[in-house]
């Protein structure tokens, strides 16, 4: 990046003799990795620890008592115990996960799962250097060119002889003081896009709820509606139950879909069976078929559902409710946008029923049937679509644009760290000075 090529270099540069680093300083020398840790193997027999820490993308954080459920063991007598400026990696399954962050740095007495490597940094390393430096080849993918077996899991012995940088303790700390100045910032502004991120998703939403219920000339005649989650609407709208503008269809006549669709928060996608969602010798013939254009709505799990019009021909679960228009004077686009605040706003919850087998929540035909919708003219319904779409088009480029700037910083904080602790660039003294 142009910010790193414009930063100090050292006098002169050797070539590591290790193709993933490439050259580094003169001054610096590469030694295998055991000169500077040791496996840490203390077992936690007899309860001598009882905070459970865990490893959540790249940190080591402390796991709540009330979250110690599900596959927890039967005693943790089992777990091992760290202290803090241990680093501990989770070695597991490396060929088939090689998106998660799999090495922290510890910050808190505790224990921790014995399946994960627990690296001791001895005492003329800074422990921080060391996890900077793993965290590097961890985020630059480097790792994966280590392990062992068909799932390719890493072990001690992969460390072992790992090349490492065998520099001054004074300099491995000037080098963590800087990275941690500057990776705060970094973090700061990709937080702070984040946050602009979600204003505008919340802007959007509040922009087509109003404009889905209250149109667009605010200066319109109201009324009360008499429904609770509608309120006030234009006079001249009308209000109708979903008997009269929608029917309910199923089509279960064998499996002639070329697809098998799912529903999801992003809409109706088609399952990628060969990669593993659904199940190859599944027998689809109870599916319903979905045609392109009809609805289809996960009325099963009110909370997590949702609803989309489907760009497919294919075949989707019994367990969801398909749909089609059969009032000429609405628009598929405006009633889609009344569905998706439905969801999106808990209205169809408030209508629904549990069902206490599955911990769901769902909304049952008649209910569906009875629910009260508004409906305004099919020119207004037309022209509140445009609005939506023109303005929505509008926030998703402005949000795409500060995800993009956010996956540059992201970009930025890997090559710097990289480039920090390879020794690509120099730095030395006060973090605050560099």
């Amino acid at each position: 990046m142009t910010v790193l090529a414009a930063m100090p270099k050292y006098e002169a540069y050797k070539d590591s003799g290790v193709e993933w680093i490439g050259d580094i300083s003169s001054d610096w020398d590469i030694k295998p990795g055991f000169i500077a840790y040791s496996e840490n193997k203390r077992n936690n027999k007899g309860l001598k620890e009882e905070k459970v820490l865990s490893l959540s993308y790249g940190k080591i954080i402390v796991k709540a008592k009330e979250k110690l459920v599900g596959l927890v063991p039967e005693s943790f007598e089992t777990y091992q115990i760290v202290e803090p400026g241990d680093i501990i990696i989770r070695c597991m399954d490396l060929q088939n996960d090689k998106t998660s962050l799999r090495i922290g740095l510890a910050e808190n007495h505790g224990i921790i799962t014995s399946a994960y490597l627990n690296l001791k940094v001895k005492s003329n390393f800074n422990p921080k250097f060391i996890y900077y430096y793993l965290h590097s080849l961890d985020t630059t993918k480097v790792l994966y060119k280590f392990g062992t077996g068909l799932r390719q899991n890493l072990s001690f012995s992969d460390f072992y002889r790992l090349p490492i940088f065998d520099i001054s303790k004074s300099l491995q700390t000037d080098i963590t003081n800087y990275l941690d100045n500057k990776t705060a910032q970094i973090d700061e502004a990709i937080a702070i896009k984040k946050k602009q991120i979600e204003l505008l998703k919340e802007r959007k939403q509040i922009l087509i709820q109003k404009a889905v219920t209250q149109g667009l000339d605010p200066n319109i005649p109201m009324r009360d509606s008499g429904v609770d989650w509608i309120g006030e609407i234009p006079e001249h709208w009308e209000l109708k139950r979903l008997k009269y503008v929608v029917s309910i269809i199923k089509r279960i006549i064998g499996y002639e879909g070329p697809d098998v669709l799912s529903i999801t928060q992003r809409g109706i996608k088609v399952k990628d069976i060969s990669s593993g969602e659904g199940q190859l010798a599944m027998n689809y013939s109870k599916y319903q078929i979905v045609n392109r254009g009809d609805f289809a709505m996960n009325h099963m799990d009110l909370l997590t559902g949702y609803v989309d019009i489907s760009k497919f021909d294919g075949v989707i679960s019994p367990d969801y409710r398909v749909f089609t228009s059969i009032n000429k004077e609405v628009d598929d686009q405006y009633l889609l946008l009344l569905f998706q605040i439905g969801y999106k706003h808990k209205v169809f919850y408030g209508f629904g029923q549990g069902v206490s087998l599955l911990g769901r929540w769902r909304l049952p035909a008649d209910n569906f049937n009875n629910f009260k919708i508004m409906i305004p003219p099919l020119k207004e319904q037309l022209e509140v679509s445009r609005y939506i779409n023109d303005e929505s088009v509008k926030i998703d480029n402005t949000a795409a644009i500060q995800q993009k700037q956010i996956e540059k910083l992201k970009e930025y904080k890997t090559t710097l760290i990289n480039s920090a602790v390879t020794g690509k660039i120099k730095i030395e003294g006060n973090a605050d000075d560099a």
